[in-house]
């Protein structure tokens, strides 16, 4: 193989790792957003189940003046 047709191949290995490492990182931004709306979701969903549990808690503020 000569000097050449390393160097081109060398440079085609290089731009396929920069395109695999550049999906990863969408991929991994993409479960990151997902996580923290689900974690999102969540919270949420426990207010409201603390809400249906015992709905006479904090709906009133008693206030001394």
């Amino acid at each position: 193989m000569d000097i050449a047709a390393l160097s081109i191949n060398l440079s085609h290995l290089r731009v396929n790792q920069q395109v695999d490492v550049s999906v990863l990182k969408m991929a991994m931004d993409t479960s990151e957003m997902q996580s923290i709306e689900l974690i999102k979701m969540l919270e949420a969903n426990t207010k409201m189940m603390e809400q249906m549990i015992n709905p006479h808690l904090g709906g009133h503020v008693d206030v001394i003046a």
